[in-house]
This record gives structure tokens, sequence and C-alpha cells, in this order.
């Protein structure tokens, strides 16, 4: 819920100590305003525990316009212990404005996602899935979540992972790619058949090992291929071999180990 400004001291640096204010400056006759300003109060009403909403008419207090540097409104501005923590200027659209609202005020749910994410890219993943299966337990349809636990279950169960995908909008660009890459992985372990080729046995083994957990050796057998059939089931092993990487992550020790030559083998 929106409250018009009758103290700033009151409204906005003191209550931003115990609770994150987000300020409003706008104006009656600014067109874009009167676009974001709906936005605002709808997400603040959805959200009164999260933020508290205050607006501020820029021509009734010049004084905190120019004290808070305004020189184009809407602006936006989110105060945490008395100090802006973060602003944006313009009127953003709906979605727009809940994403930059997430990475200024992160929900718990969010708090623990990054968490698990930062686990997942230490290559814990057993401690990473601990944390994404209470953030589902309470919100089945956090899309982060899912992506991730399709990034982790996929080698035990690809038609699993594929399914914790289905019709997932993923805003996230890094998330996006650790989706393609599970649906990559998914894909090549769940292949029935193979074409005829001078790599087909290789890459059978190394889609055997991918399986069975055993990286290592599936990423050596999968550069031999590459070493005898670079172009192998229309550059299946090249895409399997990036997909796989992407899902260890840079600082995985089978990443560190058989990264470089991958790519050497390609280029």
């Amino acid at each position: 819920m929106a409250t018009e400004m009758r103290s700033f001291k009151e409204d906005v640096l003191d209550k931003s100590r115990s609770t994150p204010v987000l300020v409003d400056f706008w104006a009656p006759w600014c067109g874009p305003c009167r676009v974001l300003g709906p936005t605002l109060e709808k997400v603040a009403a959805e959200q009164p525990d999260r933020f508290a909403l205050v607006k501020i008419n820029t021509d009734e207090h010049p004084d905190l316009s120019m004290q808070y540097g305004i020189r184009g409104i809407p602006a936006v501005k989110l105060f945490v212990n008395g100090t802006v923590a973060n602003e944006f200027t313009g009127a953003l659209p709906e979605h727009a404005f809940r994403a930059w609202l997430d990475e200024a005020i992160p929900s718990e749910s969010q708090a623990r996602f990054s968490d698990a994410r930062e686990l997942f890219i230490a290559g814990d993943h057993g401690g990473a899935r601990k944390i994404l299966d209470e953030i589902l337990a309470g919100d089945p349809e956090h899309v982060e979540a899912r992506v991730l636990i399709a990034a982790i279950s996929v080698w035990d169960d690809p038609d699993a992972a594929t399914r914790a995908l289905a019709e997932l909008d993923i805003a996230d660009p890094g998330l996006s790619q650790l989706a393609e890459s599970v649906s990559q992985v998914a894909n090549s372990l769940s292949s029935s058949a193979l074409p005829e080729g001078a790599g087909k046995e290789l890459f059978r083994t190394t889609l055997s090992k991918l399986s069975a957990g055993e990286f290592d050796e599936a990423m050596a057998t999968l550069i031999q291929v590459l070493t005898i059939d670079r172009y192998y089931d229309d550059d299946h092993p090249r895409k399997l071999g990036v997909a796989v990487f992407t899902l260890l992550g840079p600082e995985h020790p089978v990443t560190r180990k058989h990264r470089r030559m991958f790519d050497m083998v390609l280029y």
C-alpha cells in the first residue's frame, strides 16, 4: 500500500531502518509516472511485509528532489538503513520491475537459491540439492530451482530432468544456457541408436560412462572420439562436450583437467 509522505525523516529514513522503503518521486503532470505508479502500488499491496512504498510529489518537495539528484521522473529509490541502496529512473514494465525488486530486495527463497547456486558452481551438488529440495517444497514453481535440480539430476534420470524444464520461462541468461545444456545431455543419454562411423563405439562408451557418473573417463573417451571422427553424428560429440562442461562448471576437477585438450582438438 502506498502512502504520501508527511515526514521524510519518519516515513522514509527512520522506517527504512526496520523495513526497506521504496520511494517514488513523481509529479501529476508526468505521463510515465502515471504508467509506473499503479505497478508500484500493485506490487506493494501484494508484498506489504517486504517493503513500504512512499510517494513524493516533486512539485511539492523540490528540496528533496535537489538533495537526491532527481533529474528525471519517475525516479524510484530504495532506502535501507537510512541511505539509498538501489534505484532506477523511468517507467519499467511490471515484469522488469519485479526482476529489479528481486535483486534489490532478495526474498528468502531467492537468497537460499543464491546459496544453492554457489554450491552448484563449486561442485557440491549434494549440498545444492538439499537447499533446492527445501525451496521447491515451499514453492514448486520456483523456476530457477527447477533448472538447477534438472542440471543435477540429468545424469541419473534424463527424462525427469527434461520434464522439470518443460514450459519454463527462463529469464536469466546463465540459467537459460544451463537449461539448454541439460536438454542436450538428456537427449544424448536417451539416444536409443547411434549412426555408423569411426567414433561410434567410443561414443557409446562415453555415454555409458556419463550415465554412471564417471565423468573423468567419459571426457577422456569423448576427446578420443573427436580425435578420430571430428564430426561424428552431425557434430554430436562436440555439442555434448560443451554441455557437459557447462553443467560441471569451470571449477570442477574434470573441467579443469580436460577442457583445454577438448578445445585444442576442436580448433
